[in-house]
């Protein structure tokens, strides 16, 4: 460790790094990578490093352009370099997501690109409804090609940078009858039309803008603003955003980059783990700094998540240590059944309980969210609180998106999806041809569904009650609108919720979640009050990727939550079910991803035991209930690739034995030829209640010998044909010959 003392000139607010930090913190110039491992300190060394930019006089913080994955760790980071600073506010730097960085710069481009700088940002569910509209003339199949696939392919196509224009008829293949192309191009263009964007144009507008000849001065004048660049979790960046990075990292040279490839979980959405394995092929004469001090776990927490994550071929490499004691071993426990694995693992936490340990110290980190079901159910029958993370969050709720909507449609009139979400919501009798002739009027000449209704109510395109109460409702609109400028937004939102009957709507509600509604109503508009303006309060929605569980009644709980969200967080103890093959690792993401999948399911691995700061505990089933079938499963090849020494097999005998190379599943049938397969596992009736105390776990039984007639529980009967010290070949009556461990069997007199 470094101590000030060291040197008068020393700045206390290095005191206390370790060589390898403070070694990350002063190389500023020319392209640095950090690889930080998990728990060593990696926002330490964000934060430390742009002080001592400014602190050193470097740059000024207008001269630094941090980036963030998150707009928490954007806040974080924010408040950490104001206190390192003596605590003043540091002002004028460029801080925050991709996304919001990007829309930043937009808004003073947008032109560019076809659209006004008040441009509208579109969040998925809108998306989705235009990718509909495109769509419904097209006579495309959904079921064959549902909306959703579409725009997902649309979402992939800009992470990877590519325009309508750059998609090839190979690279748009027969999805949508081969019209996929042609509907990304109508995408776009409608867009622009009602003048707005979705996520990836963020990106995709800003790097086509950079790249273009005609605007060179554009980013000629950025490389000038920008000194320092540093980028936070650059495992996970995609192509779109590593191209905007690099665009902007020409000026300067100076760009840092902080990550951890052995934490890139997220490539199922677009992150490319390649960006960070080839930085100093990207980056010539870049200086490699490793973190692997860890200050969060154990030692042998720490040898075992790095005897799993060895096993990878596309990493840098960086080996994890501690100054701290070794702990507990990682405890590895088989199971019959997921049921019984629930139970196991509640009961486990009911006894730290009982010796004292916090419950908020506790987290069950699954594969696949249907794993949920069992732990839930058993939690509530022991009467343990808990939390479910990961569930739909605040600003996707219906009543909050509709709420939206009405607000979207008073800063942005153009904004047509947000104005046909909530024209009959409440139901006017508005219905779905008058909406439909609003919308053709409105293509036919150019202008905004709003601009129509209005134009349609008052000449009488749109006759009797239903023309009096459209006509009503853009005359409220166009009121709204009148007092953006001298309401309170907060106040505001609340008088339109109130005089357009939204609000009404649910206070009348007799549905049980209708209370539950109004209540988030509220809390919206008191979150406004946040916000400078009704315009900015809309840009944070748009660009927010994180929000706050709503509060449960206790502090005390356990964390129930997906491996993927668990990233970021650690507790002192960790529970991870499921380590199956084919659950985990993830037997559709190796179908899809062949060895790319499984290494990024290995690092999951490897993110979820360094989850946990005291003790980790992995368990899996023999038999899995997934989607409807029951499952006859084998142990995850990572359980196999767990370190001996490092590890406290707990199992039941049978399932699993540290040190042998090959796996049994719960009949005892050996596996060693179907690994690496797609058919290692197989479906089966179960029995409806599986026994309690199943034959598997008698011990192993010595003497038998060629010829022997034994009884198999599945099997049924038949005769020893080769004996292989504990491993039997036995033909059955059926004529099949399976090779079985002799403790599942036994032998018939």
């Amino acid at each position: 460790m470094m101590n000030s003392a060291l040197s008068p000139a020393f700045p206390p607010y290095l005191d206390g790094l370790n060589s390898a930090q403070l070694e990350a913190v002063e190389a500023l110039d020319g392209p640095v990578l950090v690889l930080a491992g998990a728990g060593t300190g990696k926002t330490r060394v964000l934060t430390t490093r742009l002080a001592h930019l400014i602190q050193t006089g470097r740059a000024f913080p207008s001269q630094i352009l941090a980036v963030t994955f998150t707009n928490k760790a954007a806040q974080e980071m924010k408040e950490r370099v104001s206190r390192i600073l003596g605590g003043a506010p540091v002002e004028g730097w460029a801080l925050g997501t991709f996304h919001a960085l990007a829309a930043r710069q937009l808004r003073r481009h947008a032109e560019l690109v076809g659209l006004t700088s008040s441009f509208t940002i579109l969040d998925p569910d809108d998306c989705l409804r235009l990718v509909k509209q495109i769509i419904e003339p097209r006579n495309i199949d959904t079921k064959r090609f549902p909306p959703k696939m579409i725009l997902a392919m649309i979402e992939r196509w800009k992470d990877r940078a590519l325009t309508p224009g750059d998609i090839s008829p190979k690279e748009a293949g027969d999805i949508a009858h081969g019209q996929m192309q042609s509907i990304y191009a109508e995408y776009q263009s409608r867009l622009r039309s009602v003048n707005a964007c979705d996520f990836g144009d963020l990106l995709l507008h800003m790097i086509s803008i950079l790249r273009d000849p005609a605007h060179t001065a554009i980013l000629e004048d950025y490389h000038r603003r920008y000194k320092y660049i540093m980028v936070d979790e650059y495992q996970d960046t995609n192509v779109a955003q590593y191209m905007w990075l690099r665009l902007l990292a020409q000026g300067s040279n100076n760009l840092c980059c902080v990550g951890d490839d052995d934490q890139s979980i997220y490539g199922w959405r677009g992150a490319e783990v390649g960006n960070i394995l080839r930085f100093e092929k990207d980056f010539p004469n870049a200086k490699i700094v490793r973190l692997e001090q860890n200050y969060r776990s154990t030692g042998h927490i720490l040898a075992a998540a790095g005897g799993v994550i060895a096993n990878n071929t596309g990493r840098l490499g960086k080996t994890l240590w501690s100054e701290g004691e070794d702990g507990q071993k990682v405890r590895v426990q088989g199971l019959w059944d997921g049921e019984a694995e629930a139970r196991f693992v509640i009961e486990d936490i009911e006894s730290l309980q009982h010796r004292k340990m916090s419950l908020s110290q506790i987290a069950i980190l699954v594969r696949a969210g249907f794993q949920m079901r069992e732990f839930e159910e058993r939690l509530i029958q022991m009467g343990v609180p808990y939390r479910v993370f990961g569930g739909p969050r605040f600003y996707e709720r219906q009543e909050i998106r509709d709420a939206l909507a009405y607000l979207r449609v008073v800063a942005q009139p153009s904004d047509d999806l947000a104005f046909e979400r909530i024209v009959n919501v409440p139901k006017r009798g508005i219905g779905n041809t008058s909406i439909k002739n609003i919308h053709e009027y409105a293509r036919a000449h150019g202008i905004p569904m709003t601009e129509a209704a209005t134009e349609m109510a008052a000449n009488g395109t749109i006759k009797g009650k239903t023309g009096a109460t459209l006509g009503a409702l853009m005359n409220d609109f166009e009121r709204w609108r009148s007092l953006v400028s001298t309401t309170a937004h907060g106040d505001l939102a609340g008088q339109i919720l109130d005089e357009s009957g939204y609000l009404t709507m649910w206070q009348i509600d007799k549905s049980p979640e209708a209370q539950g509604r109004v209540e988030n109503l509220k809390e919206l508009i008191s979150g406004m009050e946040e916000f400078e303006s009704l315009a900015s309060f809309l840009e944070h929605v748009a660009l927010v990727m994180e929000t706050q569980n709503a509060a449960t009644g206790s502090d005390e709980f356990i964390s129930l939550m997906t491996l993927h969200g668990a990233k970021g967080l650690e507790f002192d103890c960790v529970y991870l079910p499921g380590w199956e093959d084919g659950l985990f690792p993830s037997q559709k993401s190796m179908d899809e991803n062949g060895l790319n999948g499984l290494e990024e399911e290995r690092r999951l691995a490897y993110v979820g035991i360094t989850r946990a700061r005291k003790q980790a505990t992995i368990t899996f089933a023999a038999n899995r209930r997934m989607y409807g079938n029951w499952v006859n499963a084998l142990p995850s090849r990572f359980v196999e690739e767990l370190p001996e020494d490092h590890i406290e097999a707990i199992s039941e005998s049978g399932l699993y034995r540290p040190g042998r190379s090959q796996h049994w599943d719960s009949s005892g049938y050996s596996r060693e030829s179907d690994r690496g397969s797609s058919s290692y596992q197989s479906s089966y009736q179960a029995p409806a209640s599986p026994p309690q105390n199943p034959s598997y776990t008698k011990p192993s039984v010595a003497g038998f010998q060629l010829g022997d007639r034994v009884r198999h529980a599945t099997f049924g009967e038949g005769r020893v044909i080769h004996v292989a010290g504990a491993k039997l070949d036995i033909r059955f009556a059926d004529g099949s010959t399976k090779r079985l461990m002799d403790s599942f069997v036994e032998k018939i007199n």
